[in-house]
């Protein structure tokens, strides 16, 4: 099963519950999950207000994001995997901030879980410093899949990431814009290589690269034109809204 992107609109948001009723989208990219995906949809709330997006290759996880942003369409913006590391029950801690108007982005931080293995805690840890260093963002885990932001201050941002990037394009740039990033603590339960992690040790000079990269890069050129803003990023395949 190969499915690069899927995105998630769900109307109630039982986790969180009923006050974010229509205001949170969920995306979930999707790439060879088929034995976790049944599990994912089942704790996560609503999945009748569901629309499915597939590229017509497999583009990576920025990818996935970007195309799944054309189709958002909740007040906030949450970004799940779909391999069952993060619990969804934290949807009402990582939605809080904003809600109370904290914040316009999220993070969840993860405990420190010696299952993840030193290169993915090192990796991490690096990660999260070199933000620190260089954006004076005063974070603890810049590499957390779990980032909630609000869709109008994602809508300002011109994205360029296809695989695991997003993380530190994302973040440098909000940085850059002077956004203050809340942390709430998650649950966490890591997965091995051999279980399916993806992760590569390619994926984590490129992130290195890109939060050096976007802090030289002038701001004017991150604006989103409108064109951007209303149609997707890479080639659909097919796409499946739910019924109105």
């Amino acid at each position: 099963m190969s499915v690069p992107s899927l995105a998630m609109d769900p109307r109630l948001v039982a986790a969180a519950g009923d006050r974010w009723k229509g205001r949170v989208s969920v995306i979930v990219p999707v790439y060879n999950e088929a034995a976790h995906l049944d599990e994912l949809l089942q704790a996560l709330p609503e999945t009748n207000d569901l629309t499915i997006v597939f590229h017509k290759i497999n583009w990576g996880k920025g990818a996935a994001v970007r195309t799944a942003l054309t189709y958002a369409r909740g007040e906030y913006v949450l970004i799940q995997d779909s391999d069952l590391e993060y619990d969804p029950q934290d949807y009402a801690a990582l939605l809080r901030p904003l809600e109370e108007n904290r914040a316009n982005a999220v993070y969840g931080v993860r405990p420190d879980r010696p299952e993840r293995g030193l290169r993915f805690f090192l990796g991490a840890k690096l990660l999260t410093h070199l933000t620190n260093l260089l954006y004076g963002a005063g974070i603890h885990d810049e590499a957390t899949c779990y980032k909630v932001f609000r869709r109008s201050l994602l809508g300002e941002v011109s994205l360029q990431c296809q695989r695991f990037e997003f993380c530190p394009e994302v973040t440098a740039k909000l940085c850059r814009m002077g956004e203050k990033i809340a942390e709430v603590p998650v649950s966490y339960a890591p997965r091995s290589a051999g279980e399916g992690k993806k992760i590569r040790h390619s994926d984590g000079w490129l992130a290195i690269w890109t939060l050096i990269r976007y802090r030289l890069i002038p701001r004017n050129r991150w604006l989103r034109s409108e064109v951007e803003k209303s149609s997707a990023p890479f080639a659909v395949s097919f796409f499946r809204r739910p019924p109105q």
